[in-house]
């Protein structure tokens, strides 16, 4: 994480300080440092956002926040990620896997309730996973549970299920939290997010419960007295708040004049504008998420690798970090993070901007300007001309385009921009009667068990969001290969060679992973979000004495 500072005594005090620091002319200051244990408790942390959260049912969450919820504020999945993304306990004490990892087994914790006073059991942990598989159900998240078979409860505080060995078999767990059997028993698996206990009376177990909903207004939550010592006990906060401000520099203004304490992502525009306030910091941390343009396959010309990679060295993407996200963002080679261990970091210098070797390859391919009229044509005389979708309403991927068509038009190659409506474009897109696109800009975000079957391989071709078509079976194999083998040391290779293919073929231009912002008060201390989540330890992040108010009235 970095935090983005004015100036050097700035900067000094946020290293002195991991969760920043407060001006000490600000109302009510207190050195962070001088304030004990027990004075951080109280307050209330306000939350904004510009969309609700909607359904925070870890069985149909549906949004990026609702899952944030589900891990950090309401319930307890059965394992966490600590900074270095290694598994630790959440409500699993422990567990273990067989030698031939065919059979893993959870310890549950014995000291878990649902805020409605029940205790959580493995009993819970198996109607859940039963509920997550089941397809009436319509689970936002169901392509690891293709590894999982039957599962039993041996006792009330211990849940074994069988797989099919697998890589980072435990990903799955660390989302994945348990509902309340004894809530939601009755209700039929096709029914449940249609239930109120998916977007109006959620009972949780996690640090926080709930207290209300306002539709499109705000969430409540408080602090959970009965949350474990061990898991860090009752969190810091009295309230928690997410406040849902449609318009972007409105909710910017709230968090300059003290309405929020946090703007959860705010558009890299604002970033400057943030770190420079007196009130609020700007974080800028490490993001899963990458920006790129779905070359469609199906459609002439962008089936043949050398026009794609073509595309790719003729597109400035140093530049394009550094204008449209302001240097919030890495440039992109492979669709796996650099936080990842899989990433391969000799991929981070391939492909640079380098319009002559894309005129060489697009020549190679059949093209030149046959005409004079400075766009290039295949043998046939047909002119290397397409259309590039962007979402309507989406500031930087428009932003993009105008570069990416600019660069294009430099190596003979005439790319129309055109916006259509999001929703528009992904059901044309995603269509397999349609595939109404030539060329999209879309941005994309794995879990930490990358796993890309639904985007490259040759079998889900036919898939709805199998946009590009693509299809190797070079990749096929090496993907086989990488996500049946759960040992790192031996797997470690064997992705590198997978990010080389992907790397050769282009079956994308991957453009950067976006550094995630995030605009927090300076009455708030150690809010560390990093590439786990937005929220992440939200339950250890305090405010200030003195400046305790709502949003930091």
């Amino acid at each position: 994480m970095r935090v983005t500072s004015r100036g050097v005594a700035a900067a000094l005090c946020a290293l002195a300080l991991p969760g920043g620091c407060v001006r000490a002319d600000a109302p009510g200051a207190v050195a962070a440092a001088e304030v004990p244990e027990a004075a951080r408790y109280g307050g209330t942390l306000v939350l904004g956002a510009t969309a609700d959260i909607g359904d925070v049912s870890p069985l149909t969450w549906q949004v990026q926040n609702a899952l944030y919820v589900q891990e950090f504020v309401l319930f307890a999945p059965l394992i966490g990620y600590d900074a270095e993304l290694r598994p630790v306990p959440r409500l699993a004490r422990s567990w273990e896997i067989n030698r031939d990892t065919t059979v893993l087994t959870f310890h549950l914790r014995d000291d878990v309730f649902w805020q409605d006073g029940v205790k959580t059991t493995a009993y819970d942990v198996k109607f859940s996973y039963d509920r997550a598989r089941d397809p009436r159900t319509g689970s936002t998240y169901t392509g690891p549970w293709a590894y999982y078979g039957e599962a039993e409860v041996p006792d009330s505080f211990t849940f074994r299920v069988r797989m099919r060995p697998h890589a980072e078999f435990l990903d799955v767990w660390r989302t994945f939290a348990p509902v309340p059997e004894h809530v939601l028993r009755g209700v039929a698996p096709e029914m449940l997010a249609k239930h109120p206990f998916a977007t109006r009376a959620p009972v949780g177990n996690g640090p926080f419960r709930f207290v209300s909903r306002t539709p499109g207004q705000e969430w409540v939550f408080e602090a959970n007295p009965r949350w474990p010592r061990e898991l860090g006990g009752r969190p810091y906060v009295d309230r928690l708040v997410y406040r849902v401000v449609p318009e972007p520099a409105t909710l910017l203004a709230e968090l300059e004049t003290g309405g929020v304490d946090v703007f959860v992502g705010p558009p890299a525009e604002y970033a400057a504008r943030i770190g420079a306030s007196d009130r609020a910091r700007l974080l800028d941390f490490p993001d899963l998420m990458y920006e790129h343009i779905e070359w469609n396959h199906r459609r002439w010309p962008f089936g043949d690798a050398r026009v794609r990679r073509a595309m790719t060295l003729a597109i400035d993407r140093d530049m394009i970090v550094r204008t449209v996200r302001g240097g919030h963002a890495v440039v992109a080679n492979s669709t796996v993070a650099p936080v990842l261990w899989q990433h391969d970091s000799t991929l981070d210098q391939a492909l640079p901007h380098d319009p002559a070797a894309a005129r060489v390859l697009l020549a190679e391919a059949g093209f030149r300007d046959r005409d004079g009229d400075g766009v290039v044509e295949d043998a046939r005389g047909r002119p290397f001309r397409f259309t590039l979708k962007v979402p309507h309403g989406y500031r930087e991927r428009r932003d993009i385009a105008e570069i990416v068509q600019s660069d294009l038009r430099r190596v003979g190659v005439a790319a129309e921009v055109r916006e259509v409506e999001f929703n528009t474009l992904l059901a044309r897109a995603s269509d397999p009667k349609l595939r109404d696109f030539d060329a999209m800009i879309i941005g994309w975000k794995p879990e930490f068990r990358v796993d890309d079957t639904d985007l490259f391989a040759c079998s889900k071709r036919d898939n709805p969001i199998t946009f590009a078509g693509f299809c190797d079976p070079v990749t096929d194999r090496l993907l086989d290969s990488v996500l049946r083998v759960a040992d790192r040391d031996r797997a470690r290779p064997l992705w590198h060679r997978y990010q080389r293919r992907i790397a050769e073929e282009q079956p994308f231009t991957l453009l950067y992973f976006a550094s995630r912002l995030q605009g927090v008060s300076r009455r708030v201390q150690d809010a560390r979000p990093d590439a786990r989540g937005d929220w992440v330890g939200v339950d250890r992040w305090w405010i200030l004495p003195g400046m305790r108010g709502r949003g930091g009235s």
